[in-house]
Protein backbone atom coordinates (compact mmCIF):
# COMPACT_ATOMS: atom_id res chain seq x y z
CA UNK A 1 0.00 0.00 0.00
CA UNK A 2 1.12 3.34 -0.93
CA UNK A 3 2.07 5.96 1.73
CA UNK A 4 2.12 9.89 1.20
CA UNK A 5 4.51 12.09 2.51
CA UNK A 6 4.35 15.46 1.95
CA UNK A 7 7.00 17.88 1.15
CA UNK A 8 7.17 20.03 4.45
CA UNK A 9 7.60 17.23 7.07
CA UNK A 10 10.22 15.99 4.98
CA UNK A 11 12.00 19.29 5.17
CA UNK A 12 11.51 19.69 9.25
CA UNK A 13 12.32 15.80 9.76
CA UNK A 14 15.47 15.61 7.40
CA UNK A 15 16.65 19.02 7.38
CA UNK A 16 17.44 18.80 3.54
CA UNK A 17 15.78 21.05 0.57
CA UNK A 18 13.97 18.34 -0.85
CA UNK A 19 11.28 18.32 -3.16
CA UNK A 20 10.15 14.94 -2.38
CA UNK A 21 6.21 12.98 -2.77
CA UNK A 22 5.80 9.32 -1.67
CA UNK A 23 2.60 8.46 -3.49
CA UNK A 24 0.39 5.72 -5.18
CA UNK A 25 0.47 6.34 -9.18
CA UNK A 26 -2.88 6.62 -11.36
CA UNK A 27 -3.09 3.12 -12.85
CA UNK A 28 -2.03 3.67 -16.79
CA UNK A 29 -0.48 6.21 -18.81
CA UNK A 30 -1.12 9.97 -18.58
CA UNK A 31 -3.65 10.92 -21.66
CA UNK A 32 -5.16 9.77 -24.48
CA UNK A 33 -4.08 7.87 -27.37
CA UNK A 34 -5.57 9.96 -29.88
CA UNK A 35 -2.70 11.40 -32.35
CA UNK A 36 -0.36 8.41 -30.59
CA UNK A 37 0.87 5.91 -33.12
CA UNK A 38 1.09 2.27 -32.21
CA UNK A 39 3.38 1.98 -29.39
CA UNK A 40 3.01 5.10 -27.76
CA UNK A 41 4.64 7.87 -30.59
CA UNK A 42 3.34 10.81 -31.56
CA UNK A 43 2.29 10.98 -35.10
CA UNK A 44 3.02 14.78 -35.14
CA UNK A 45 6.39 15.20 -33.88
CA UNK A 46 7.80 17.04 -36.80
CA UNK A 47 4.69 18.75 -37.77
CA UNK A 48 5.88 21.77 -39.98
CA UNK A 49 4.08 24.74 -41.31
CA UNK A 50 1.62 23.63 -43.99
CA UNK A 51 1.42 20.13 -43.40
CA UNK A 52 -2.09 18.42 -42.57
CA UNK A 53 -2.32 18.61 -38.83
CA UNK A 54 -5.11 16.26 -39.07
CA UNK A 55 -5.15 12.42 -39.56
CA UNK A 56 -8.40 12.22 -41.07
CA UNK A 57 -11.48 14.18 -41.73
CA UNK A 58 -14.32 12.03 -41.01
CA UNK A 59 -16.46 13.84 -38.88
CA UNK A 60 -14.60 16.96 -39.40
CA UNK A 61 -15.77 18.44 -43.04
CA UNK A 62 -19.30 18.77 -45.34
CA UNK A 63 -18.47 16.77 -48.13
CA UNK A 64 -20.48 18.10 -50.49
CA UNK A 65 -19.87 22.14 -49.51
CA UNK A 66 -16.34 21.46 -49.81
CA UNK A 67 -17.15 19.50 -53.43
CA UNK A 68 -18.74 22.66 -54.61
CA UNK A 69 -16.36 24.81 -53.50
CA UNK A 70 -13.20 23.42 -54.41
CA UNK A 71 -11.66 24.80 -57.53
CA UNK A 72 -9.95 21.44 -58.60
CA UNK A 73 -11.19 17.95 -59.09
CA UNK A 74 -11.24 15.25 -56.47
CA UNK A 75 -11.24 11.31 -56.97
CA UNK A 76 -14.51 9.58 -56.54
CA UNK A 77 -14.57 8.75 -52.56
CA UNK A 78 -11.85 10.80 -51.09
CA UNK A 79 -11.75 14.40 -50.46
CA UNK A 80 -9.31 17.47 -51.21
CA UNK A 81 -9.68 20.06 -48.54
CA UNK A 82 -9.20 23.49 -49.91
CA UNK A 83 -6.53 23.85 -46.57
CA UNK A 84 -4.29 21.50 -47.72
CA UNK A 85 -4.66 21.62 -51.75
CA UNK A 86 -1.66 18.80 -51.65
CA UNK A 87 -3.43 16.21 -49.39
CA UNK A 88 -6.33 13.69 -50.87
CA UNK A 89 -7.79 12.00 -48.28
CA UNK A 90 -9.04 8.38 -49.33
CA UNK A 91 -9.31 6.88 -45.96
CA UNK A 92 -11.40 4.22 -44.12
CA UNK A 93 -13.44 4.21 -47.56
CA UNK A 94 -13.57 0.27 -47.74
CA UNK A 95 -11.28 0.57 -50.84
CA UNK A 96 -9.71 -2.66 -52.66
CA UNK A 97 -7.15 -0.47 -54.82
CA UNK A 98 -6.02 2.87 -55.27
CA UNK A 99 -8.17 5.34 -56.73
CA UNK A 100 -7.96 5.61 -60.14
CA UNK A 101 -7.53 9.63 -61.10
CA UNK A 102 -4.63 10.48 -58.84
CA UNK A 103 -4.03 14.41 -58.13
CA UNK A 104 -0.93 14.86 -60.04
CA UNK A 105 0.07 17.09 -57.44
CA UNK A 106 -0.70 15.10 -54.23
CA UNK A 107 2.36 15.37 -51.42
CA UNK A 108 0.24 13.44 -48.68
CA UNK A 109 -1.84 10.76 -49.32
CA UNK A 110 -4.16 8.83 -46.64
CA UNK A 111 -5.15 5.56 -47.36
CA UNK A 112 -5.13 4.02 -43.96
CA UNK A 113 -8.54 1.79 -43.14
CA UNK A 114 -9.32 0.28 -46.48
CA UNK A 115 -8.64 -3.33 -47.89
CA UNK A 116 -5.96 -2.68 -49.83
CA UNK A 117 -3.54 -5.58 -50.29
CA UNK A 118 -1.19 -4.67 -53.43
CA UNK A 119 0.39 -1.74 -54.62
CA UNK A 120 1.66 -1.99 -58.19
CA UNK A 121 3.91 0.22 -59.51
CA UNK A 122 1.66 1.97 -61.70
CA UNK A 123 -1.09 2.77 -58.99
CA UNK A 124 1.40 5.80 -58.41
CA UNK A 125 3.47 6.80 -61.66
CA UNK A 126 1.75 10.26 -60.94
CA UNK A 127 2.32 11.03 -57.56
CA UNK A 128 6.37 11.51 -57.74
CA UNK A 129 5.71 14.15 -55.32
CA UNK A 130 4.42 12.47 -52.84
CA UNK A 131 6.35 13.63 -49.26
CA UNK A 132 3.47 11.17 -46.83
CA UNK A 133 2.00 7.72 -47.78
CA UNK A 134 -0.17 6.62 -44.58
CA UNK A 135 -1.14 2.88 -45.66
CA UNK A 136 -1.61 1.37 -42.11
CA UNK A 137 -4.71 -0.94 -41.43
CA UNK A 138 -5.18 -2.68 -44.68
CA UNK A 139 -4.34 -5.89 -46.12
CA UNK A 140 -1.00 -5.48 -47.79
CA UNK A 141 1.16 -8.11 -48.40
CA UNK A 142 4.69 -8.55 -49.16
CA UNK A 143 4.72 -10.06 -53.02
CA UNK A 144 1.77 -7.65 -53.29
CA UNK A 145 4.27 -4.30 -52.91
CA UNK A 146 6.46 -4.28 -56.14
CA UNK A 147 9.99 -3.16 -55.65
CA UNK A 148 9.75 -0.03 -58.05
CA UNK A 149 6.61 1.21 -56.43
CA UNK A 150 8.42 2.99 -53.45
CA UNK A 151 11.47 3.18 -55.01
CA UNK A 152 10.49 5.71 -57.69
CA UNK A 153 9.09 7.94 -54.56
CA UNK A 154 11.69 9.98 -54.06
CA UNK A 155 10.47 12.49 -51.86
CA UNK A 156 8.51 10.27 -49.37
CA UNK A 157 9.83 11.02 -46.39
CA UNK A 158 6.98 9.16 -43.96
CA UNK A 159 5.73 5.63 -45.06
CA UNK A 160 3.13 4.35 -42.25
CA UNK A 161 2.42 0.56 -43.01
CA UNK A 162 1.42 -0.16 -39.56
CA UNK A 163 -0.95 -2.74 -39.46
CA UNK A 164 -0.98 -5.21 -42.78
CA UNK A 165 0.29 -8.46 -43.92
CA UNK A 166 3.75 -8.09 -44.62
CA UNK A 167 6.29 -10.82 -43.88
CA UNK A 168 9.81 -9.31 -44.70
CA UNK A 169 10.75 -5.32 -44.86
CA UNK A 170 10.08 -4.01 -48.23
CA UNK A 171 12.68 -3.67 -50.66
CA UNK A 172 13.47 -0.42 -53.14
CA UNK A 173 12.69 2.36 -50.12
CA UNK A 174 13.85 5.81 -51.17
CA UNK A 175 16.76 7.04 -49.56
CA UNK A 176 14.18 10.34 -48.76
CA UNK A 177 13.17 8.36 -46.17
CA UNK A 178 12.82 9.60 -42.83
CA UNK A 179 10.52 7.85 -40.44
CA UNK A 180 8.96 4.63 -41.91
CA UNK A 181 6.22 2.79 -39.50
CA UNK A 182 5.92 -1.30 -39.85
CA UNK A 183 4.41 -1.84 -36.64
CA UNK A 184 2.04 -5.29 -36.18
CA UNK A 185 2.71 -6.95 -39.75
CA UNK A 186 4.16 -10.62 -39.58
CA UNK A 187 7.45 -9.64 -40.22
CA UNK A 188 10.19 -12.68 -39.80
CA UNK A 189 13.52 -11.23 -41.41
CA UNK A 190 15.37 -8.00 -42.68
CA UNK A 191 17.06 -8.60 -46.77
CA UNK A 192 20.63 -7.90 -47.04
CA UNK A 193 20.91 -4.23 -48.12
CA UNK A 194 16.80 -3.10 -47.51
CA UNK A 195 18.05 0.15 -45.56
CA UNK A 196 22.09 0.24 -47.01
CA UNK A 197 20.54 3.74 -48.47
CA UNK A 198 18.50 4.65 -45.75
CA UNK A 199 20.83 7.76 -44.40
CA UNK A 200 17.96 9.90 -43.67
CA UNK A 201 16.02 7.64 -41.28
CA UNK A 202 15.70 8.84 -37.79
CA UNK A 203 12.16 6.46 -36.59
CA UNK A 204 12.07 2.67 -37.31
CA UNK A 205 8.57 1.20 -35.83
CA UNK A 206 8.90 -2.68 -36.31
CA UNK A 207 7.12 -3.73 -32.67
CA UNK A 208 4.61 -6.54 -32.83
CA UNK A 209 6.24 -8.72 -35.26
CA UNK A 210 8.14 -11.96 -35.18
CA UNK A 211 11.80 -11.23 -35.39
CA UNK A 212 13.49 -13.32 -33.48
CA UNK A 213 17.55 -12.18 -34.31
CA UNK A 214 19.08 -9.51 -35.48
CA UNK A 215 22.66 -9.91 -38.67
CA UNK A 216 25.21 -7.90 -38.78
CA UNK A 217 24.40 -6.11 -41.88
CA UNK A 218 20.37 -6.03 -41.48
CA UNK A 219 20.72 -2.56 -39.90
CA UNK A 220 23.34 -1.05 -42.05
CA UNK A 221 23.30 2.36 -43.71
CA UNK A 222 20.81 3.44 -40.71
CA UNK A 223 23.60 6.22 -39.08
CA UNK A 224 20.61 8.66 -38.00
CA UNK A 225 18.49 6.49 -36.44
CA UNK A 226 17.10 8.00 -33.03
CA UNK A 227 14.25 5.89 -32.15
CA UNK A 228 14.40 1.96 -32.54
CA UNK A 229 11.43 -0.08 -31.51
CA UNK A 230 11.37 -3.66 -31.54
CA UNK A 231 9.18 -4.28 -28.84
CA UNK A 232 6.57 -7.42 -28.94
CA UNK A 233 8.70 -9.73 -30.87
CA UNK A 234 10.40 -12.74 -30.21
CA UNK A 235 14.18 -12.17 -29.06
CA UNK A 236 15.44 -14.37 -26.69
CA UNK A 237 18.37 -12.40 -25.78
CA UNK A 238 19.79 -8.87 -26.44
CA UNK A 239 19.85 -8.27 -30.10
CA UNK A 240 23.36 -7.52 -31.40
CA UNK A 241 24.47 -5.13 -34.31
CA UNK A 242 22.34 -2.13 -33.66
CA UNK A 243 22.95 1.38 -34.57
CA UNK A 244 24.85 3.24 -32.14
CA UNK A 245 23.54 6.27 -32.85
CA UNK A 246 20.30 5.22 -30.84
CA UNK A 247 18.75 7.40 -28.38
CA UNK A 248 15.29 5.25 -27.91
CA UNK A 249 15.23 1.43 -27.90
CA UNK A 250 12.14 0.00 -26.95
CA UNK A 251 12.65 -4.21 -26.27
CA UNK A 252 9.62 -4.73 -24.03
CA UNK A 253 7.39 -7.48 -24.41
CA UNK A 254 10.27 -9.97 -25.58
CA UNK A 255 11.77 -12.67 -23.51
CA UNK A 256 15.70 -11.91 -23.00
CA UNK A 257 17.49 -13.85 -21.01
CA UNK A 258 19.15 -11.35 -19.90
CA UNK A 259 21.99 -8.66 -20.41
CA UNK A 260 25.65 -9.35 -19.97
CA UNK A 261 28.64 -6.77 -19.59
CA UNK A 262 28.66 -5.65 -23.49
CA UNK A 263 24.86 -5.56 -24.07
CA UNK A 264 24.71 -1.82 -24.24
CA UNK A 265 28.00 -1.34 -24.97
CA UNK A 266 28.91 1.65 -27.60
CA UNK A 267 25.36 3.26 -27.37
CA UNK A 268 27.23 6.17 -26.36
CA UNK A 269 24.09 8.28 -27.48
CA UNK A 270 21.43 5.97 -25.74
CA UNK A 271 18.90 8.27 -23.01
CA UNK A 272 15.46 5.62 -22.84
CA UNK A 273 15.70 2.36 -22.78
CA UNK A 274 12.03 0.47 -22.35
CA UNK A 275 12.61 -3.62 -21.17
CA UNK A 276 9.04 -3.79 -19.33
CA UNK A 277 7.88 -7.24 -19.48
CA UNK A 278 10.90 -8.90 -20.74
CA UNK A 279 10.90 -11.78 -18.09
CA UNK A 280 14.26 -10.18 -16.54
CA UNK A 281 15.39 -12.13 -13.24
CA UNK A 282 18.12 -10.31 -11.18
CA UNK A 283 20.84 -13.25 -12.27
CA UNK A 284 20.51 -12.56 -15.25
CA UNK A 285 21.53 -8.47 -15.36
CA UNK A 286 24.92 -8.12 -15.54
CA UNK A 287 26.63 -5.88 -12.77
CA UNK A 288 27.55 -3.47 -15.39
CA UNK A 289 24.56 -3.78 -17.74
CA UNK A 290 23.09 -0.35 -17.68
CA UNK A 291 26.65 1.62 -17.00
CA UNK A 292 26.15 4.32 -19.50
CA UNK A 293 26.13 7.84 -18.23
CA UNK A 294 24.07 8.92 -21.47
CA UNK A 295 21.04 7.14 -20.07
CA UNK A 296 18.34 9.24 -18.74
CA UNK A 297 15.50 6.85 -18.43
CA UNK A 298 15.02 3.09 -17.68
CA UNK A 299 12.16 0.61 -17.79
CA UNK A 300 12.49 -2.59 -15.90
CA UNK A 301 8.95 -2.75 -14.73
CA UNK A 302 6.66 -6.22 -14.99
CA UNK A 303 9.67 -8.08 -14.51
CA UNK A 304 10.87 -10.58 -11.99
CA UNK A 305 14.03 -8.75 -10.24
CA UNK A 306 14.19 -9.24 -6.58
CA UNK A 307 17.04 -6.59 -6.14
CA UNK A 308 17.68 -2.88 -7.92
CA UNK A 309 20.42 -3.18 -10.58
CA UNK A 310 22.93 -1.27 -10.61
CA UNK A 311 22.32 2.34 -12.18
CA UNK A 312 24.51 5.49 -13.22
CA UNK A 313 24.26 8.60 -11.12
CA UNK A 314 22.73 10.49 -14.09
CA UNK A 315 20.22 8.35 -14.32
CA UNK A 316 16.74 10.39 -13.92
CA UNK A 317 13.67 8.20 -14.08
CA UNK A 318 13.91 4.25 -13.37
CA UNK A 319 10.73 2.08 -13.35
CA UNK A 320 10.62 -0.62 -11.46
CA UNK A 321 7.08 -1.67 -10.23
CA UNK A 322 5.47 -5.00 -9.91
CA UNK A 323 8.60 -6.75 -9.40
CA UNK A 324 9.40 -8.79 -6.84
CA UNK A 325 12.11 -6.60 -4.83
CA UNK A 326 12.17 -6.75 -1.28
CA UNK A 327 15.24 -4.60 -0.10
CA UNK A 328 16.10 -0.97 -1.18
CA UNK A 329 19.75 -0.69 -1.64
CA UNK A 330 21.12 2.42 -1.65
CA UNK A 331 24.60 1.21 -3.20
CA UNK A 332 22.15 0.47 -6.56
CA UNK A 333 22.17 4.76 -7.07
CA UNK A 334 25.45 6.05 -5.12
CA UNK A 335 28.41 3.85 -4.52
CA UNK A 336 29.51 6.53 -2.25
CA UNK A 337 27.62 9.54 -1.30
CA UNK A 338 29.23 13.24 -0.95
CA UNK A 339 29.11 16.76 -1.32
CA UNK A 340 29.13 16.13 -5.49
CA UNK A 341 28.67 12.47 -5.14
CA UNK A 342 24.59 11.69 -5.78
CA UNK A 343 21.65 10.24 -7.66
CA UNK A 344 20.04 12.80 -10.27
CA UNK A 345 16.80 10.72 -9.79
CA UNK A 346 13.95 12.57 -10.08
CA UNK A 347 11.15 9.72 -10.58
CA UNK A 348 11.60 6.36 -9.08
CA UNK A 349 9.06 3.77 -9.04
CA UNK A 350 8.74 1.08 -6.76
CA UNK A 351 5.23 0.04 -6.44
CA UNK A 352 3.98 -3.12 -6.68
CA UNK A 353 6.79 -4.71 -5.21
CA UNK A 354 7.28 -6.16 -1.50
CA UNK A 355 8.54 -2.97 0.32
CA UNK A 356 7.43 -0.30 2.74
CA UNK A 357 8.64 3.24 3.24
CA UNK A 358 9.19 2.76 6.69
CA UNK A 359 11.78 -0.39 6.11
CA UNK A 360 13.68 2.36 3.50
CA UNK A 361 17.11 3.16 5.23
CA UNK A 362 17.69 6.57 6.53
CA UNK A 363 20.70 7.56 4.32
CA UNK A 364 18.47 7.11 1.11
CA UNK A 365 17.56 10.81 1.11
CA UNK A 366 21.25 12.05 1.31
CA UNK A 367 21.78 9.78 -1.88
CA UNK A 368 18.44 10.56 -3.48
CA UNK A 369 18.67 14.14 -2.93
CA UNK A 370 17.14 16.05 -5.82
CA UNK A 371 13.77 13.09 -6.13
CA UNK A 372 10.98 14.40 -7.33
CA UNK A 373 8.47 11.58 -6.55
CA UNK A 374 9.37 7.94 -5.29
CA UNK A 375 6.13 5.51 -5.32
CA UNK A 376 6.50 2.49 -2.94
Amino acid sequence: MAVQVSVLSLVLTLALGLMLSVCRPVCGTPGTTQDLDYGGVPLWINRLLGEPSVFSLRGRMDRAWYRANNPQSCPDLCDCPIQWPSALYCDHRDLGELPDSMLYNTQYLFLQGNNISSLPSSSLTNSSGLRWLILDDNRLQTDGLETSTLQNLTQLQYLFLNHNKLTVVPSGLPRSLRQLRLAHNLITSISPGTFGNLHNLTLLLLQGNRLNVITETDFTGLVSLNLLSLSGNLFSSFPSHLPPSIQQLYLSNNSLSGLGEESLQGFTNLRYLRLSRCGLVSPSLHPQSFNLSSLVELDLSYNKLTTIPLVPLTLQYLYLEANHIQEFNVSSFCREVGPLSYSRMRILRLDGNKMSYHLLPPEWVYCLRVLHHIYI
